[in-house]
């Protein structure tokens, strides 16, 4: 039965009716209802009163972990951004309770969780700033640079995946399943990267981690339209705020005060299509995730799995696109042949025609570099915390990024200037980020 995100669950007895009783905290009218000890928690938070000592365990359906609630010495446990979660409540008759952590855990997981948060934020502020970088040497050939970065993520899922299949972890149930969805994200992020990289090539470096901040706008709307999600007013208002955000930096005052006032409207569109494109990808592999727990009679798909095939057909697509990739800057086909080469040749920085390359193969190599690096520590910091800590962690890199890419810097001597809208903007789009990231608190009884 699916329990509302504000429902307080409390246990009838100690007995082995394995019932429990649910009523919503927010309301003061006596509306209980006889539940299953099995629930499910849809985008939110849920409180738990217990009468006598349970252990609860959630099991996160993305990423596939368990956590395990201890309230031996309280009667209140609260739970918070679960998004897509079970939970099952275990009676004193089911089980043997586990000893609770102790204070000195505890300790080592909060020095843990804030030594991984802090490589993470200097990750993720390395890989804002040398994907602009990257972009210098390849302004013409960007196109390398997104095969590249897409075949250095194809290497390492699939090394990845395989060692989890021969563990035992990936299993051939999850091997076999339909390869559509996968061939559609493949498409979608093909699309969002390559659209990214030609568009970043052009743009002045502090508007693309703004610009690319669209993506949560995006993954609210199509999670709403394709998912029939419901968020809360926090979030949508966040999403009001960082697109207003948005606008207010790159749009407003006088032409000589634009940050974008050389550059068009056509890029700026087309590094927000990026994020759409990437957002809808995120979406449909939410929508795997989903599937697959019917098809695997429960099982929860290995996160692999889809990165693995996904990143595959990515790197599939990205080559078919090509001719058209070429077309937009204006390349006929026939002369396809010999872009590829004076590109080869621009990107190991090798020959005599080789103007403009500097910094290559060095900067676009260590982008790549840091930027695999960046996603693995996301994913570990999200293993030793929660999802709303990586989401901070990644969100305080932006406004140090903008800074950054404001500055001289090597490949870069111009920098940029930052006008007022520009800053206003920012500072409201990372009030929006905040107020999206973070729930209101449940109220208290």
């Amino acid at each position: 039965m699916a329990v509302n995100s504000s429902t307080a669950i409390s246990s009838l007895s100690s007995s082995s009716s394995m019932e429990f009783v649910g009523a919503p905290i927010s309301s003061s009218a006596p509306k209980f209802c006889s539940v299953p000890r099995t629930h499910s928690i849809i985008n939110g938070s849920t409180q738990i009163s217990t009468k006598t000592p349970l252990k609860l365990s959630v099991f996160a359906i993305s990423p596939t972990k368990q956590l395990k609630i201890y309230s031996r010495k309280t009667s209140r446990v609260q739970l918070q951004h679960l998004r897509l979660s079970r939970i099952r409540a275990l009676g004193n008759n089911d089980y043997i309770p586990d000893e609770p952590p102790t204070s000195d855990s505890n300790g080592n997981k909060k020095l843990i969780v804030m030594a991984c948060s802090t490589v993470t934020v200097a990750l993720a502020i390395a890989n804002r700033v040398l994907y602009k970088l990257a972009l210098v040497p390849l302004k013409e050939y960007p196109f390398f640079l997104a095969q590249l970065t897409t075949f250095g993520y194809v290497a390492v899922y699939f090394s990845v995946l395989y060692m989890r299949y021969r563990s035992g972890i990936a299993t051939d149930e999850m091997l076999a399943l339909p390869k559509s969805p996968f061939i559609i994200i493949g498409f979608l992020e093909a699309l969002g990267v390559v659209s990214g990289m030609y568009s970043g090539a052009v743009l002045p470096g502090p508007a693309i981690p703004i610009l690319s901040q669209t993506f949560l706008v995006w993954q609210l709307v199509f999670s709403i339209l394709l998912l029939g999600r419901s968020y809360s007013l926090n979030r949508i208002s966040g999403c009001f705020l960082v697109a207003a955000g948005v606008v207010l930096a790159v749009a407003s005052g006088s032409d000589s005060d634009q940050m974008l006032s050389g550059v068009g409207i056509f890029w700026p569109a087309m590094m927000i299509a990026s994020s759409a494109f990437q957002a809808l990808a995120s979406i449909v592999k939410e929508s795997v995730f989903l599937d697959a727990t019917h098809r695997l009679k429960g099982k929860l798909l290995d996160i692999f799995v889809v990165n693995s095939f996904g990143s595959g057909f990515q790197a599939l697509f990205v080559l078919l696109f090509l001719p058209f990739l070429s077309n937009l800057k204006g390349i006929p086909l026939t002369e396809l042949p010999s872009y590829l080469k004076t590109g080869a040749t621009c990107f190991f920085n090798v020959g005599s025609n080789t103007t403009g390359c500097d910094g290559a193969p060095m900067l676009p190599l260590l982008y790549i570099i840091i930027n695999i690096t960046f996603n693995i520590s996301l994913l570990n910091l999200l293993k030793y915390s929660s999802a709303i800590v990586s989401s901070l962690a990644v969100m305080s890199s932006v406004p140090i990024s903008i800074y950054i890419l404001s500055l001289p810097l090597p490949y870069l001597p111009e920098g940029a200037s930052l006008s007022p809208y520009f800053v206003l903007g920012s500072v409201i789009l990372m009030v929006g980020l905040v107020l999206y990231n973070i729930s209101w608190p449940l109220q208290q009884d």
